[in-house]
């Protein structure tokens, strides 16, 4: 159960493998598990050959996950093995007010609940992510300013009471860094660092499977790492953070004289094609994030960075100026600097994220039926 739970559909063979149990005793199991409403399974093709594909049950309940953008929400609605049901997203404006976006939230999930012929009863948790960081205890935002019109609400009892589930409220690239660990391009590495680099810049920490939130849940935020300790003031009040330097407002700002009002798409659109003053804009994106990703890889020696968010769609544009600085700014070691991809879930992850710590959380809670 724990792995259908933790990895999603999974094959008889497959769960066998993961669990070193016998296929036939896999195969026991799993008809003993369908004949008592728990699993349900179907047919599936792994590798041309036919198997069948194992996953928990729809009765058992559905998790709800949310992402807060700097500009957008996303809403997504999954069964009790992950799968996504419904996903849809909406744009925000800027600085949009705390209460709006949660009431907006909630009425997405409703919507999607009966989209789905489901009743309001079969969802068990929610999991929402925001862009700043979170303490574990509270739900609350931790650094003032960071989200105008966030601070101090009580985000966890707010949507509670919209819907009447447990909600549990993390920083975006944490919940990156977790989806991505679990089922994305981190899978089998150890520790996990990933980078989230879009509008803003974040980052969490994966070490033993576990997130890292450190004190006040600020752990990861390598947006705010200073690079130029006189340059530019950051939204966090700090000066030349890694953030002013590669956050889009930085990067179209450079390009607004030779090429006009850019969206972030229209910059790696252009670089992709050619354009030499997107490509440089990109690169010299890749050479400060590797700066700061080689300060973090000093620290913890991670098995992997994985870079996530919308800048990640330029692909090596963007990874091999950072692999190029990595090598020559972490300790030298008889296997290299560690390895640099793109986020195998793209724009899914902290939404992925989300839904994965719903539905940990409507385990450890019962509401799922099973055992934790």
């Amino acid at each position: 159960m724990a792995a259908v739970q933790r990895r999603g559909a999974l094959t008889q063979i497959e769960l066998a493998g993961v669990t070193g149990l016998s296929p036939a005793t896999v195969s026991n199991i799993v008809k003993e598990l369908t004949a008592a409403g728990v699993l349900h399974t179907s047919p599936s093709t792994r590798s041309g050959r036919r198997a069948l594909q194992v996953s928990l049950a729809r009765n058992l309940g559905l998790v709800a996950g949310v992402h807060f953008g700097n500009r957008s929400l996303r809403v997504a609605l999954a069964d009790a093995s992950l799968r996504v049901l419904a996903d849809q997203r909406m744009p925000l404006a800027p600085d949009h007010r705390a209460d709006v976006g949660l009431r907006r939230a909630a009425l997405l999930v409703t919507e999607m609940v009966e989209s789905v012929d489901a009743g309001p009863e079969e969802l068990l948790a929610m999991g929402v992510c925001i862009p700043a960081p979170v303490d574990r205890r509270t739900g609350g935002i931790t650094t003032v300013g960071m989200m105008r019109g966030w601070d101090g609400m009580p985000l966890p009892e707010l949507l509670g009471e919209e819907l009447d589930v447990p909600v549990v409220v993390e920083n975006d690239a944490n919940l990156g860094a977790l989806a991505e660990t679990r089922f994305g391009a981190a899978v089998g590495h150890d520790p996990v660092v990933y980078l989230r680099v879009s509008h803003g810049v974040g980052g969490g920490i994966v070490l033993g499977g576990q997130l890292v939130h450190g004190r006040a849940g600020g752990a990861g935020e390598i947006g705010h790492v200073t690079i130029d300790e006189r340059g530019p003031i950051c939204r966090c009040g700090n000066r030349g953070c890694l953030e002013t330097f590669v956050g889009a407002p930085a990067l179209l700002g450079m390009l607004a004289g030779s090429h006009g009002n850019l969206t972030l798409g229209d910059l790696i659109g252009r670089a992709v094609e050619g354009d030499p003053g997107c490509r440089r804009v990109l690169a010299d994106t890749g050479r400060h994030l590797g700066v700061a990703a080689a300060n973090i890889c000093n620290l913890i020696d991670p098995g992997i960075i994985v870079v996530g968010g919308r800048l990640a769609e330029a692909g090596d544009l963007l990874l091999d100026p950072m692999r190029a600085v990595l090598e020559q700014r972490t300790m030298p070691s008889a296997s290299g600097p560690p390895g640099v991809a793109a986020a195998a879930l793209g724009a899914a992850a902290e939404v992925r994220g989300a839904l994965a710590v719903a539905l940990d959380t409507a385990r450890v809670s019962g509401a799922l039926g099973v055992g934790p």
